[in-house]
């Protein structure tokens, strides 16, 4: 295996630190050639997650201090490779999950955390659904362990997440009831989801009347005061999931205070004699101390929402498709939440 020593041109977006979209910055640099289990990947789409956007305000946990290029996510092509990398792997597609890092025309990625792409889905869809679809998929068969017939609650059903949660729930045989602002109501019927106006006071009476016997899961990405009304939705033997802070994303402060408190409330109704289950989804539970298992587990799961996008059974929702140097444009379309799906970024043309 020989590897590939040619430095590549890299036009990287860079947060530079608490400021407002339009305070990114583009740069252009060499990357250096890929070290010994690495490769360089041309980007070919990567997006904008929730997390960046809490990144932009300096309350993602543990993110990089400033500056530092964002990007969580990404589908690419492999242009070089370094030493112990097999040289196959050039000219072929991958996606990979970065948590930073991806907002760039060309990066430099462990080659252990590459998932093949099939090739007959295309980089923006397969980008779409990378850490989407890991986080749907896991929060789904993996944490709540719904079974068919079951009812479930997506929060968001209009998001990245969301969309992709709702579809894969129907298809494995789970009635859904989706929470979006009405703009997005035919669109959310449309996956398979009786939808609820999350902005009416009454949302989650409007619930209890489509399920009055309770729900077996719900999944909720906002937390605050909200999610005591969500655990009550669950009925006995179900799972209350949350797997986000959404409410207090615009509060000022530390970003940590608001997710121990979550731990700990969510730790206290696990205590009670219900029947009933709480958690908080950690995409990154494992990476540290068990990290073979950790990518062996994400390249599975991944591969199998890559093969129902494959199949036509689940449609990544793409609400924009942003070239590289307008990332600023991306991440404030994707703030605004009016939009279906994900704000998908791709090359410069």
């Amino acid at each position: 295996m020989n590897a590939t020593t040619a430095t590549t041109r890299a036009t990287e977006v860079v947060l530079p630190g608490v400021v407002e979209p339009d305070g990114l910055h583009v740069r252009v640099r060499d990357l250096p050639a890929p070290a010994r289990g690495q490769v360089v990947l041309r980007m070919d789409a990567t997006g904008v997650s929730f997390a960046e956007q809490q990144m932009r305000l300096g309350k993602y946990y543990d993110q990089p201090p400033f500056p530092f290029v964002p990007g969580y996510d990404l589908v690419g092509t492999v242009v070089a490779t370094g030493p112990g990398v097999d040289r196959d792997l050039r000219g072929h597609r991958f996606a990979a999950v970065t948590k930073v890092g991806a907002w760039a025309s060309h990066l430099v990625v462990e080659a252990a955390d590459l998932v093949p792409v099939p090739d007959g889905v295309e980089s923006a869809a397969a980008e779409a659904v990378a850490v989407n679809g890991v986080t749907a998929w896991q929060m789904l068969h993996r944490t709540a362990r719904v079974e068919r017939g079951g009812t479930i609650v997506v929060l968001g059903a209009n998001g990245g997440v969301g969309s992709t949660l709702v579809q894969l729930a129907r298809h494995a045989g789970i009635k859904v009831i989706g929470t979006a602002s009405p703009r997005h109501h035919d669109a959310v019927r449309e996956l398979g989801a009786a939808p609820v106006d999350y902005r009416d006071p009454d949302m989650y009476a409007r619930i209890r009347e489509l399920a009055p016997e309770g729900v077996d899961a719900v999944f909720d990405h906002v937390g605050g005061p909200g999610l005591h009304e969500s655990w009550r939705l669950v009925r006995r033997g179900g799972a209350l999931v949350n797997y986000g802070t959404a409410a207090t994303k615009d509060e000022p402060g530390s970003g940590m205070l608001p997710v121990l408190e979550l731990f700990g409330q969510l730790m206290v109704w696990n205590l009670l004699p219900n029947g009933k289950r709480a958690g908080f989804y950690n995409f990154w539970a494992g990476k540290r101390f068990r990290t073979a298992t950790f990518r062996a587990r994400l390249a599975e799961d991944l591969t199998q929402v890559l093969r129902l996008v494959e199949a036509g059974v689940l449609t990544p929702q793409i609400a924009a498709r942003i070239p590289l140097p307008d990332a600023a444009s991306a991440l404030a379309l994707a703030e605004s939440r009016t939009v279906l799906g994900k704000v998908v970024i791709v090359p410069e043309p």
